[in-house]
């Protein structure tokens, strides 16, 4: 029999994990979604066959796993109304929100839980997702793999040992495709100033930064050594590639992903006040 799981909220993130487990043969009968209303419910119902709700308390009594996918800003308020429910019930708790560390949930939660902290990214939404998972000292070995095989419907999952390494996740992969997407305006704008249109540019930036990845993922050589299988002694790549690195593209991302680390610990205390 399938674990039952209650997503606690309704948006994107919830959404494209319900998609992703319900496309790979997990039962819809078997899952609940609450929100405030059933203005964001109806349309996941009729869509995945979902069971759904406005009453979270009620939607987690019965449950093994509960994703808790709401706003950080409004997590205590959610937390502290499901305390005692989670308490009887002590079942799997996966949070998705970022800036919010374990031991803040936990008090918010009664504490004691087995809990799994989970960093993704919005490319989770079409199936290409990374994540980063952290689990508490009492998660099993089963739930580890639970929230595993979860999260993976949508994408690639990392466990880091230390709950730390989250506000790394979060500068490697969890706002890094904002990154990327920087990248293709700035090549979408360079492509235009060398004559081509805007759109031609920015289609041809984009399969180029898919196929890059595609052949990063399947290859066994690391991205130096691709990197330098595509440039020629004295070529266009290689005097691309000099001009990236003499204005110093490397320690611009460098500074940029530990200005984002730096962030997420800042959030962590921020609402963790609150």
């Amino acid at each position: 029999m399938a674990s039952r799981i209650t997503f606690i909220g309704a948006g994107n993130m919830a959404g494209a994990i319900i998609g992703g487990i319900v496309d790979n043969g997990y039962p819809a009968s078997a899952i609940t979604a609450t929100a405030p209303s059933d203005e964001y419910l109806a349309p996941m119902r009729e869509r995945f066959g979902i069971h759904t709700s406005t009453d979270n308390a009620e939607a987690v009594r019965d449950a093994d796993i509960v994703v808790l996918a709401v706003k950080p800003q409004i997590m205590r308020d959610v937390c502290e109304g499901l305390r005692d429910v989670l308490q009887a019930r002590r079942p799997l708790v996966i949070s998705v929100a970022a800036g919010l560390t374990a031991d803040t949930l936990q008090a918010w939660m009664g504490g004691n839980l087995a809990l799994v902290r989970c960093m993704p990214n919005t490319p989770s939404l079409v199936g290409a997702g990374a994540a980063g998972l952290f689990a508490t000292a009492e998660v099993s070995v089963e739930q580890r793999d639970q929230a595993s095989e979860l999260l993976e419907a949508v994408g690639l999952v990392e466990w880091v040992e230390e709950e730390g390494l989250l506000d790394a996740v979060t500068a490697v992969s969890g706002s890094a495709p904002a990154y990327f997407f920087l990248m293709f305006e700035a090549m979408e704008e360079a492509g235009v100033k060398l004559g081509l249109p805007a759109e031609t540019a920015r289609r041809l930036a984009i399969q180029t930064a898919l196929g890059a990845a595609r052949m990063a993922q399947n290859s066994e050589f690391t991205p130096d050594r691709l990197k330098r299988n595509v440039m020629s002694p004295g070529g266009t790549t290689e005097r691309a590639i000099e001009h990236l690195e003499q204005a110093g593209l490397r320690q611009a991302l460098a500074d940029a992903m530990d200005a984002c680390a730096t962030r997420a610990r800042e959030m962590a205390d921020e609402l963790g006040q609150r």
